[in-house]
Parts: structure tokens; C-alpha cells; sequence
């Protein structure tokens, strides 16, 4: 019996030393998400073979507009933020090669996030963008409207 609870003692503090930053378990540490948006988030463009020039951010994941913010102040919270996260940051947005640093902002979200926007409107990710470059979300008509890739002037691309 004591050895078991020395055995569950140890694997405890593993658990406990990889949680606060120690170096027991490599695993451990885990890459962010484009949600999980670091310091002074960078917008840019790059070519879409259809679309033309897209608005990126600095992993080369495409940003969208949704519709129905009609002003520079997210509607999509709840469901519709786990399947259109907005794209946050914890410092003033960067522009990125292409992108106009004058049209980049920030909007507060009730969550307390901070959200960056271009010309006015909040940008998000989609959920079933895997990997830089997809562009799955264009078009999509969900929650309340329809959702486009940005140009680099900030206007939605049909």
C-alpha cells in the first residue's frame, strides 16, 4: 500500500512540474491555436489562386468579416465563437507585408477579450481552416449572416 501511494505521489508532482512550466514532461507544452492570438497580432495578405489578395495573419490562416457586425463591435459570441474565433490579441495589432497599419484596430469583447479589426470591421477565424492558405469559411451563411475573406482595402470578397 505504500508503495502505491508513493507511485501515485510521484506521478502527481509530474503532473504538477510539467503544469507550472517544469521540464519532467515535454508534452507539457502545447502550440497555440489561431485563437490563442499572442502580443500584437500581425495581419497581412497573401494570394488566394481565386480570390486574389486575402487578408492572413502571420501563420498564414485566412481572416473573415461576418456580416452581421454592423459596426466595429462583435455579435458572434457562444456557439458561433467556437466555430468563427475571433482573432484576439494582447497588444496593438501589427501590420503585416500588404496589409495598411492605418485600417488595423482593437474592439473589446463582453468576453474580455480583445479583438482586432480591419477597416472597421472584427476579423475570426473558421474552425474548419486547417492549415494556411484553406479558405473553407468563404461564403459560409451561418449565425445570422454571411461570412467573406477581406481584401486588403478591408472590403469583403464575393
Amino acid at each position: 500500500m505504500k508503495s502505491k501511494l508513493l507511485v501515485a505521489g510521484a506521478i502527481a508532482v509530474t503532473f504538477v512540474a510539467a503544469a507550472c512550466g517544469g521540464t519532467t514532461s515535454p508534452t507539457a507544452i502545447s502550440s497555440p491555436s489561431p485563437s490563442a492570438a499572442s502580443a500584437g497580432t500581425t495581419i497581412a495578405v497573401a494570394n488566394d489562386a481565386k480570390l486574389g489578395q486575402i487578408l492572413i495573419d502571420s501563420a498564414g490562416m485566412t481572416v473573415y468579416l461576418f456580416v452581421a457586425d454592423t459596426g466595429s463591435v462583435s455579435t458572434c459570441y457562444t456557439s458561433c465563437a467556437q466555430i468563427w474565433p475571433p482573432v484576439a490579441t494582447s497588444g496593438a495589432p501589427q501590420a503585416g507585408t500588404g496589409a495598411t497599419a492605418s485600417l488595423l484596430g482593437t474592439s473589446k469583447r463582453t468576453d474580455g477579450k480583445t479583438q482586432v479589426t480591419y477597416a472597421g470591421h472584427p476579423l475570426y477565424y473558421f474552425v474548419n481552416d486547417k492549415k494556411a492558405g484553406d479558405t473553407t469559411g468563404q461564403g459560409v451563411n451561418g449565425f445570422g449572416g454571411l461570412w467573406w475573406v477581406l481584401s486588403p482595402s478591408g472590403a469583403a470578397i464575393h
